[in-house]
């Protein structure tokens, strides 16, 4: 970096700090995958499939009968990790063309518009289920104050959206109730446009928001688009997670117990490898019988005995991925690098129910680098698309959200965009 930009930086920093409380863009946070609370509630069509699942389960309960879903620590435990996966599961109804709760049991998502759902998975055991907590407390060390400057936009992230013609009633109010929130949070803060920060899944969910409102809106409303450890195109580990099942490093948990609620999520079709990036030719899933490619996610679908799966991923999935477009407003890419990332899976004579032999190649841990890196490569000739990528080396996935030099390379993203004298860098890796 030059003397006379980082200068400029320097200035611009420490300009920002003696202006922070009146020149604080609005910051709006969009969590990831199982990133924020849940809440159930069981009525008189739900059918439990043993006295362990039955209505006294679990026994804290709010006045009226709501209590948390996701996440609590009874999922660890064996006979509840069964109540825990049917309450969790969606199903397709295919006269709706759309994804729906079980059968007597209603959800909702706690704390819409605030942070606090987003701290912690379990608030009685924030030490082991903190989540956005670290990053919340960086951000409030800058000026940020939840409520009015810095919000929340949980959201049921088991859901996701569909291609156009299709209905997606959950996911398509959610974008609705964050459009909401940005408009909202922008007015209180007297038209400042805001910053959208979001983490994994939520970028997929942010940039479908902007794509689907004019450009006049964006230029409006959106200041800046920080896109934290965003899978792009998809995981290889996805395609794991759909054949046999994936503990998601929860103790003691059986992967083959939460196979078909993980199967039933219609976020997880969603991050299955994009065939556009990650090609007809590389192999992803290697089987004594078949060799499955990014093309071949229907057939796999199948033959992993999930052939319900195959019409929702064709119609309402595939032709939502076909598209990353560059939304116009200035987007900033951060991810980690560096992370064995499963990149090929080996299955043998057993078949599905046995976890698969990996090779690993580089990503975050959870997503591969490919498409980490995606929006480098679809929007290199985007005249109009500012993009600034930053690469961690070391960071996982969600060590993101904590780790210090992660935390650093974020907070100096938002000072930035927040000094009078806004910097641009380019592309720069760490």
């Amino acid at each position: 970096m030059g003397m006379k930009l980082a200068l400029m930086i320097s200035v611009a920093t420490m300009l920002y700090t003696c202006q922070a409380g009146s020149n604080l863009h609005p910051l709006i946070l969009i969590p990831g995958n199982g990133g924020n609370q849940l809440e159930a509630k069981l009525t008189s069509d739900y059918k439990p499939s043993s006295l362990y699942c039955n209505k006294w389960n679990p026994v804290r309960k709010d006045k009226e009968g709501w209590f948390r879903l996701w996440f609590d620590p009874s999922v660890l435990l064996a006979p509840f990790t069964k109540c825990f996966a049917e309450r969790m599961t969606l199903y397709y109804h295919p006269d709706l063309d759309d994804f729906r709760n079980a059968p007597g049991v209603q959800t909702r998502v706690p704390h819409f518009g605030s942070t606090q759902s987003l701290l912690y998975l379990d608030p009685y055991l924030k030490h082991i289920t903190a989540y956005m907590a670290p990053l919340v407390e960086s951000l409030e060390q800058i000026g940020y104050v939840n409520g009015e400057t810095l919000f929340g936009a949980p959201y049921d992230f088991r859901y996701g959206l569909a291609a156009e013609g299709h209905p997606s009633h959950v996911g398509s109010k959610f974008l609705q109730d964050l459009k909401d929130l940005i408009e909202k949070a922008s007015t209180s803060n007297g038209g400042k446009p805001v910053i959208l920060l979001s983490h994994s899944l939520g970028g997929l969910f942010a940039l479908q928001l902007l794509n689907r409102n004019p450009s006049s809106w964006r230029q409006k409303y959106i200041k800046h688009f920080i896109a934290l450890s965003a899978p792009w195109g998809g995981t290889v580990e996805e395609m794991l997670t759909f054949a046999s099942g994936n503990s998601l490093e929860v103790p003691l948990v059986e992967p083959l117990q939460v196979r078909e609620e993980q199967r039933s999520s219609e976020s997880n079709l969603w991050l299955m490898p994009n065939p556009k990036l990650f090609g007809s030719q590389k192999p992803l899933v290697i089987t004594p019988n078949a060799t499955y490619s990014a093309y071949d996610v229907a057939q796999f679908l199948s033959d992993i005995g999930f052939p319900q799966g195959v019409y929702p991923y064709k119609s309402r999935i595939l032709p939502l991925t076909e598209k990353l477009v560059a939304p116009g407003v200035p987007v900033t890419c951060i991810t980690g690098s560096g992370v064995s990332t499963p990149e090929t899976l080996f299955y043998g004579e057993n078949g599905f129910d046995e976890q698969p032999e990996i090779v690993y190649g580089d990503g975050d841990g959870t997503v591969n680098m490919l498409s980490l890196l995606a929006l480098e490569s679809l929007w290199s000739n985007e005249k109009n698309q500012t993009l600034k990528v930053i690469k961690i080396r070391g960071v996982s996935h969600t060590l993101i959200l904590k780790n210090n030099a992660a935390l650093e390379e974020i907070i100096g993203e938002i000072s930035g965009i927040n000094s009078i004298a806004e910097y641009y860098v380019g592309y720069r890796i760490k």
